[in-house]
């Protein structure tokens, strides 16, 4: 592996890391929860081809999977969400999260709860809305989480998902540290988690970085445990077996010049930015 991390390390410094919320806190420039704020609207523009903000989020109740921090969440507060649930497995964001609501002057209308995605508390039919940005590369077990979105979904809801999918330049999640596109294409996993631990060690956060990125399985060994490594192919196969209907489908490219690429099974998967599909529940 020696010669392969050395590899990486030096070709790292040739690209600029893409501008990452790990990093932009780091520097003091902005909050994770403010970075995700400030993306809310790049977040609905992949939706805005078929649906409407209106039609999305106005006085509706809505979940948003994956909350992180919530800065998204009451993004949709702020355009006429009735009440957002922000749903987060990991509790470290709840004070971020909270904090924003207040300063926003939202708290009255949003809530954070830390609980599995698979298997939640609410009542079948809670929600008008399910939103999971950037959630279902995450998710252990993707299939059960779909399905307990459409079983919280209300009858004339929809379910709203959009994630890049692994093969993205970036598909890794390690851009905080690791500049280098489609790394972990080249590189083996082993490589690629040397190379992470040594470009954020010494960061104030970067023990933290760690914990959340990578863990160890039944034997010991690490793995890049932050992601399922959910591909265009693996997704379209769980969404048709899913009890839903799929009213909108797109494979976003990198850029305009790559749609053609979208098309083509296999290259598609180095070519998508984002996968996008709204569902809604069967009858």
């Amino acid at each position: 592996m020696g010669i392969s991390l050395n590899l990486l390390l030096i070709v790292n410094k040739w690209f600029k890391l893409p501008l990452h919320p790990f990093n932009l806190e780091n520097d003091k420039k902005m909050t994770y929860a403010e970075w995700q704020y400030e993306k809310g609207e790049q977040t609905l523009s992949f939706y805005m081809e078929r649906f409407t903000r209106d039609e999305m989020f106005k006085d509706k109740t809505v979940l948003d999977i994956g909350c992180g921090a919530a800065g998204k969440s009451l993004y949709y507060v702020s355009i006429g969400a009735r009440r957002v649930v922000g749903l987060e497995v990991l509790e470290r964001y709840r004070a971020e999260a909270d904090g924003l609501a207040r300063k926003k002057g939202f708290a009255d209308r949003f809530e954070y709860v830390c609980a599995d995605a698979a298997r939640t508390d609410f009542a079948g039919g809670a929600f008008d809305t399910v939103i999971m940005n950037d959630a279902a590369e995450h998710v252990a077990a993707p299939e059960a989480v779909l399905c307990e979105c459409l079983r919280l979904t209300a009858p004339g809801g929809r379910v709203y998902l959009n994630f890049p999918p692994y093969y993205h330049p970036y598909g890794a999640h390690l851009s905080d540290a690791v500049a280098v596109p489609w790394a972990h294409a080249f590189f083996s996993e082993k490589t690629l988690i040397a190379a992470y631990k040594q470009l954020v060690y010494g960061l104030p956060d970067g023990a933290r970085r760690i914990e959340l990125r990578i863990s160890r399985d039944a034997a010991g060994a690490e793995h890049i445990s932050y992601i399922n490594k959910m591909t265009v192919r693996r997704f379209r196969k769980i969404l048709g077996a899913l009890p839903a209907k799929c009213v909108y489908y797109r494979d976003a490219p990198l850029r305009g010049v790559f749609a053609p690429l979208v098309k083509i099974p296999g290259i598609r998967e180095f070519f998508t930015k984002m996968v996008v599909a709204v569902l809604e529940p069967m009858d």
